[in-house]
Parts: C-alpha cells; structure tokens; sequence
C-alpha cells in the first residue's frame, strides 16, 4: 500500500513534529509515526465502506418511495440494479473486511450518515445512474464498471467528501490520492475468485519497508547536529535561520539516505526528495535542494566516504 515516497513523507511529518515539541521523545515519535502510516489502510477501508453506505441508502430510498401517497408506477416497482449489485454484496459478506471495520471502529457511515445522503443525491442526479437503472439485468462486470464510474465521478471528487475527510483525520488529507489510485485499481481487477486476495492490501509491502521508515527518522534525528554541520559546511552563504525547517529536514533526510543506507541509489534519493520538496516546501525549494544534494554527492564520492554497495547505485 505504501510507497517508498509516501514513507518519505510519512518520516518528513514525524520528523517535523519532533522538532516542533519541547520534550524529546524519540520513542514516542516513532510510535506516531507507525500510527500515521497505519492509518492509511482505515481511510482505504472507510472509502470502500462508502460503497456499502450509499447501497443501503439507495434502499431506504426505494422504501420510502413506494410508500408514497402518488407514487408512479417506476416507484411503485423500483429498479434493484444498484442495490443489489454483485460488486457491492461482495464487500458487505467478506468477513475479512467486516473484521477489520468493526476490531477498528471504522463505521462512520452510521454517525455520519448526512454525508452518504448527499453523495447519493449527486449520484442520482447523474443521467447515466437514471440509464443504468433502466436495464432489465446487469452482468459482474457491468456492476463492477457502474461502481468505477460512481467512484470516478461521484465520490472522488466529492468536496463533501474531502473537507470530511480533512475533518477526521488531518493526515488523511496526504493520503487521499494514492489511496484513490488505489482503489480504483482493486475495482478494476476485483472478481468473484480474487476478493479474498486483493481486497485489502497491506501497510507495507514488505517488513524491509517497516523497518526503513523507522531507521531513516531514528538516523535523521540522532546525527541531527552532524547532518546540521553538514549542511552549514555546504551552504557557507546562507544563515541557517533563511533555510525553511522543511527544506532542512528533506536536506537531513537525503544526507542520512547517502551515509547510511547503502542499497538505495543516489540517483533515486536525489529525485524522490525533490518530488517531495515540490509538494511540500516553497516553489524553489527543489532547485535548492538539489543543488546541495549534489554537491554533497561529488565530494562524498571525492573522499570515498559515500556508502553504497553493488553496481549503479552511485
């Protein structure tokens, strides 16, 4: 679930609010921080969850309909195609995902049901919904492309749905996208045989990653003053106090990644932090960064003192 850059900003956060408390508690921090990556898969699971929220609603509407004192006939003798989609039932009936939502407390829906109410009333507004619903049967594979583009064009775009978000879980806001892709991903191989493999994915890809993520903070914050010597060294021109915090970590992150991990390219270093510079720090921060990252790289590799193992990761 979590990719290498992710991480990356995962240990940009955890190393930023570190910095920010004035009591140190290195333990502590890197306890938030398997928190705050952990934390991803609920706002995977809470999304997918979604689906089910807005098939029960869907159904308390069709109740409520043919309740009506002039109902139409269309109300009277409703279309079952999304309440009843293939797709959907599979989320509800897999033990695995009811497991986790309930071990979690993840069931919003049920507090927070005004927003499923909202989404549901965008989606019916939608002409391709109403077109759906005029069909006589749907196959797997319909129900399944129906869900992709109630997802596309309803949920993930939703500012409702954002701002509830934002609401929740500050942090979730930085995982939105990718649990997104994510999730798009999934319903577009998901299938009858596969639900049990593909539907809930892990933190991590592997334990290799786990364990990054928690050498590079404990790496970034115990060589703090040697990484600030460093980084003083290369930028005799600037005071210290014009380099943005956040520009100073990411400089502390890659520094750490060239001395002590020596299975990552420098190359990959170098451009995920820029990636990351260009996502969280000011507009020139990426030209700055990569300008001292570079410099750092030939005179390390001048004083053989830069820690890479095996062919091309220089």
């Amino acid at each position: 679930m979590l990719t290498r850059r992710h991480i990356r900003v995962k240990v940009l956060q955890s190393v930023y609010a570190y910095n920010q408390c004035e009591v140190k508690n290195l333990e502590k921090q890197e306890k938030f921080l398997l928190y705050n990556m952990e934390q991803m898969q609920d706002l995977y699971l809470l999304t997918l969850q979604l689906f089910i929220a807005l098939r029960d609603q869907a159904e308390n509407y069709l109740t409520i309909s043919k309740k009506k004192h002039l109902a139409t006939d269309l109300e009277k003798k409703p279309s079952k195609l999304f309440t009843e989609n293939k797709v959907i039932e599979l989320l509800a009936l897999n033990e695995s995902f009811n497991d986790i939502i309930e071990k979690r407390k993840l069931n919003y829906w049920v507090e927070d049901s005004e927003y499923v109410a909202i989404l549901f009333n965008d989606l019916k507004e939608k002409d391709w919904y109403t077109t759906f619903l005029t069909k006589k049967t749907a196959s797997f594979a319909e129900d399944k492309d129906f869900l992709i583009r109630i997802f596309k064009e309803v949920i993930a775009p939703s500012e409702k749905f954002y701002g509830y978000i934002e609401d929740r879980r500050l942090t979730w806001l930085d995982d939105f996208p990718l649990v997104n892709t994510l999730i798009l991903k999934m319903l577009q191989k998901i299938s009858e045989k596969n639900c049990n493999t593909i539907l809930i994915p892990e933190v991590y890809k592997n334990n290799e990653d786990r364990d990054y993520a928690l050498e590079l903070l404990q790496k970034v914050i115990l060589n703090d003053e040697k990484l600030t010597e460093i980084i003083d060294d290369k930028t005799p021109n600037w005071d210290k106090d014009r380099i943005a915090d956040i520009d100073m970590i990411i400089l502390k992150m890659g520094i750490s990644e060239f001395l002590y991990f020596p299975t990552i390219p420098v190359r990959v270093t170098i451009n995920e932090y820029l990636e990351v510079a260009k996502e969280y720090s000011t507009p020139k921060s990426s030209i700055f960064i990569n300008g001292i990252l570079d410099k750092m790289v030939k005179e390390l590799t001048a004083e053989d003192k830069l820690n890479k193992i095996g062919r091309g990761l220089r």
